[in-house]
């Protein structure tokens, strides 16, 4: 037990002293398993990991996901998105901000990364917000929050890290992060709507569009509608794996990237570079989250807190609410899948001898890092913000940011309290 406390005190040490995690995970758990095993089997260990992490079939998912976003991004599909949402609700006071999480929805669908997905709606949706007049809190929170929903809304990195790492269907993590998933964007559209009715002014109405263009504005979609029926329906019906779906995913983007003439050889570099970047830096994190799960397993901590908490005698749900705490708190200092690769092989083994389902734990940490994301200080999806919108006050983003956090906490609380909003639709799954 104290070994692992040790080895995560590390892991904080040389984060603050700005070490990347991924580096401080590996050379923390490198470390740790040598002075506990000996360095001779801690090498051939680490050696295995690698190898075993670059070659895993199930984790082709990973780049495969990737690259059918960033096609998906190249080819215009994000500004489709949002014009058609706005055509039908930016004549409504607050019908930009509206819009913007709708596009959110939809754009998550086809990225499965927050990050990505604001960072690609503070291009598309800012600036039309900024030249109607919109308060900056107004529209850097809900874009913020609104990115939130790439890793909700399936295909999402972080269902699909999480399943291979405990071993838990992926399609069946697919399905139940839609109706949670919604349910979010829903209480997105309540938050901005209490905003709005409580200052009109920070989110004026846009011009009415009239039905033709509505119209018109939804055939640009099809796209996005044609990926994700085919993606996300194959993976349901049984009729292919999550990498077998991920690679047609990619393959009818790149596809839409050609026939919309956005690729040329350049563009085809940029896409693919940045892509092989992504899964390195993402691959990187994985093999060091999996070096110091090993020390961490390798240690008494998971038997140890797992008898601890049955001697406490708390309710079940009360450790649940304990452990979603710890992800609030790691969400303001970290990335979203690096605390996530870092508790899980301390809290997993007390979800599954607490008799939880895996599959809804797996969604409620989604929710959890969502809050975590836009919770100030040091969200990650505020810096993205921060780091796109030079003009924006960082005091703007964080009280937009304090403002949407609500609504997803109350999402959270609504799933904790009714498992049922996640494990519906994996029930009917064959």
């Amino acid at each position: 037990m104290i070994e692992a406390l040790l080895g995560f005190a590390a892991v904080f040490a040389l984060a603050l002293l700005r070490v990347p995690l991924a580096f401080a995970m590996g050379f923390v758990g490198f470390v740790g398993l040598g002075l506990l095993r000996g360095w001779g089997p801690t090498a051939a260990s680490a050696a295995q990991v690698v190898y075993d992490t670059g070659f895993a079939y199930t984790l082709s998912v990973v780049p495969l996901f990737i690259l059918m976003g960033n096609f998906v991004a190249r080819a215009g599909l994000a500004h489709e998105l949002f014009r058609a949402a706005f055509a039908f609700v930016g004549h409504r006071r607050g019908g930009l901000a509206h819009a913007t999480v709708m596009a959110c929805a939809g754009f998550g669908a086809i990225c499965g990364s927050s990050i990505a997905t604001a960072a690609t709606m503070a291009k598309v949706a800012y600036p039309s917000m900024k030249q109607l007049g919109y308060a900056d809190y107004l529209s850097t929170g809900v874009i913020a929050a609104g990115g939130t929903l790439g890793i909700m809304i399936p295909p999402s990195t972080i269902m699909v890290i999480y399943g291979i790492v405990t071993e838990t269907h992926i399609g069946k993590l697919f399905a139940a992060g839609v109706l949670p998933g919604l349910l979010c964007a829903a209480l997105l559209m309540a938050g901005v709507a209490t905003v709005i009715a409580r200052h009109p002014e920070a989110g004026p109405a846009g011009q009415r569009s009239d039905w033709p263009a509505r119209w018109a504005a939804l055939r640009g979609i099809w796209g996005v509608v044609v990926l994700v029926v085919v993606v996300l329906g194959g993976i349901y019906g049984g009729w292919f794996t999550a990498t077998e779906g991920a690679g047609i995913g990619a393959s009818g983007a790149f596809t839409f990237a050609l026939l919309r003439r956005k690729l040329d050889v350049r563009a085809l570099f940029e896409v693919l570079s940045e892509s092989a970047r992504t899964t390195a830096m993402l691959f990187t994190i994985l093999i060091a989250a999996a070096i110091f799960s090993s020390f961490v397993n390798f240690t008494s901590m998971p038997g140890d807190l797992k008898d601890g908490i049955t001697r406490l005698g708390l309710p079940p749900l009360m450790v649940i609410a304990a452990m979603m705490g710890v992800y609030v708190v790691l969400g303001t200092i970290m990335e979203e899948l690096t605390m996530v690769l870092l508790t899980i092989p301390v809290f997993f083994p007390v979800v599954t001898q607490l008799g939880f389902d895996p599959v809804w734990f797996g969604v409620l940490i989604v929710l959890v890092v969502q809050v975590g994301l836009i919770s100030p200080p040091v969200g990650m999806n505020m810096f993205v913000m921060n780091a796109l919108l030079k003009d924006v006050p960082l005091l703007a983003i964080f009280r937009g940011s304090a403002i949407f956090c609500l609504p997803l906490v109350i999402g959270l609380v609504l799933v904790l309290a009714f498992p049922q909003l996640a494990l519906w639709l994996p029930g009917l799954m064959k």
